[in-house]
């Protein structure tokens, strides 16, 4: 069975809009420090999105939707090697996204999104194409949506989880293509950085400038390794196709 919505026939896609779930991964294209590609955001998106629906395939009708490339990226611009869209515009991209899905009959989407500075930004997306267009969205980001159990493995002790191009990002590209990263990584004898919050905080602090002063990494890249990564993306993948199953599940409850 075919996955991948740009595989299927206009036909095809019918039976996923009807009867299934349609996931659709959010990324960016940025820079992550001198060592990791800019696709980093992207790529961990896309992939622990296909691994849940070839997990879920056999249970329920599942597709993915071509992964959204471009993300809100403003405060990597000074770096360079970013292309980013502003907020307004990501939004009014999903916006849309949704409302030709919503007008080709597909009933149930979900959104997962790979990069920081999209996360508020899809559950706005999620909460708006609901009342608009009366279809059920669910959104997370895959790692925040794993927090505790990344955080039992170890993933909280070596860096900030998720934090940017450092230990943890720097695994996750490692499981997935190793030549991707380049060597030698930099290394921080301290992995705390000047960024005070996270996605999760109760406390949302910004101040000009702190992102400059991280060189673009937020701890030290160094620490990371291939075995690292495979677990935290097995993480991910579980802890996903745990949620798409219950989304799917509760929409379809007497």
């Amino acid at each position: 069975m075919r996955i991948l919505f740009a595989e299927l026939t206009r036909e095809e896609s019918r039976a996923i809009a009807r009867d299934g779930v349609l996931i659709l991964p959010v990324g960016a294209t940025e820079q992550h420090g001198p060592h990791l590609p800019v696709g980093t955001d992207s790529m961990g998106a896309e992939y622990v999105a296909r691994a849940a629906a070839a997990a879920l395939a056999d249970r329920f009708p599942v597709a993915v939707a071509p992964t959204l490339w471009y993300g809100s990226s403003p405060h990597h611009l000074p770096f360079g090697g970013t292309m980013s869209l502003d907020a307004g515009t990501f939004l009014a991209v999903l916006m849309d996204l949704g409302r030709s899905l919503a007008r080709a009959s597909f009933r149930r989407l979900f959104i997962v999104n790979g990069h920081g500075g999209n996360h508020e930004l899809i559950g706005i997306a999620a909460r708006d194409l609901a009342l608009e267009e009366g279809i059920e969205v669910a959104a997370c980001s895959w790692w925040a949506m794993a927090h505790h159990e990344l955080a039992s493995a170890g993933a909280a002790e070596i860096g900030r989880l998720p934090g940017h191009a450092g230990a943890f990002e720097s695994s996750i590209v490692l499981a997935l293509d190793a030549t991707l990263v380049r060597e030698p990584r930099p290394h921080r004898p301290e992995w705390s950085s000047p960024l005070i919050g996270t996605v999760d905080a109760p406390v949302r602090i910004e101040r000009p400038g702190s992102w400059e002063a991280t060189d673009g990494f937020t701890d030290s890249p160094s620490r990371a390794t291939a075995a690292l990564g495979r677990t935290y993306l097995k993480i991910g993948i579980d802890r996903l196709t745990e949620a798409v199953s219950e989304f799917y599940m509760g929409s379809n409850a007497p």
